[in-house]
């Protein structure tokens, strides 16, 4: 078995974006004449799609949501995050994600990139960072109906990059994810992949446990020594449940 694809998870892991979202939520929610969101929902909020939060924030105070009324809202939200992104002097991109990048395509990896966010917010922050051209594949909160921990997104991402890539022969095993929540840690696991898991939402204690690999930055890091683990022929310990 060999290393050929390297998965970002985006937010929380490429952009530090999280206090925008949850203000937008909460304006939205204003506006809607709803109430705001609670501690306990924001924290389970965390690497699941807006979609599926939306849907859960609604069904928590009584509000039907139909697939057109959670539509608009995802429409008003990215156009929000759109207005907030571009009052920013400097995209608060994590450091290490353009070195990793780099290091990755230095060894004639793939790239891609599974996350729960809306296409147009992931396009507006990777044109803006200057990165949208190193992503051979981009799965969005758009593509899939099943949020994470469900492992939908990281499969449609290697069922993309055998249509992209046919001589690939892509195995789900044969990829690395890196996140930095549970949700996302779950889903990649239960798309039989290793992961990375990066200190920056949850404590490193956390992710370690249930995690092949934990990292407090992305700078510490070692691909190299990764891919030797994905070179030899041993099984791979399971590793818990977050």
């Amino acid at each position: 078995m060999s290393l050929k694809v390297v998965l970002f998870d985006f937010n929380g892991v490429i952009i530090k974006d999280e206090s925008i979202h949850l203000q937008l939520i909460d304006e939205i929610l204003i506006e809607e004449n709803l109430q705001l969101q609670k501690v306990s929902e924001r924290q389970a909020s965390l690497g699941r799609s807006d979609r599926a939060y939306f849907q859960e924030l609604l069904a928590n105070r009584g509000r039907v949501a139909t697939e057109e009324y959670l539509t608009q809202l995802l429409k008003r939200k990215a156009q929000a995050y759109a207005q907030e992104i571009e009052k920013l002097e400097k995209l608060p991109i994590y450091s290490g994600v353009e070195d990793l990048i780099y290091q990755v395509r230095s060894r004639n990896l793939k790239i891609g990139l599974v996350s729960g966010a809306i296409g147009k917010e992931i396009e507006l922050v990777l044109n803006g960072a200057k990165l949208a051209e190193y992503f051979q594949v981009i799965v969005s909160g758009d593509d899939i109906t099943n949020s994470k921990p469900k492992p939908d997104g990281y499969l449609l991402a290697v069922e993309r990059l055998n249509q992209e890539y046919p001589q690939l022969n892509l195995q789900p095993q044969e990829c690395l994810a890196i996140e930095d929540t549970p949700a996302g840690i779950q889903a990649a696991k239960r798309a039989n992949m290793q992961v990375v898991g990066v200190a920056n939402t949850y404590p490193f204690h956390m992710l370690q446990r249930c995690c092949n690999w934990t990292v407090d930055y992305l700078t510490d890091l070692e691909l190299e020594r990764v891919q030797e683990v994905y070179s030899q022929k041993e099984v791979q310990p399971t590793v818990s449940e977050c």
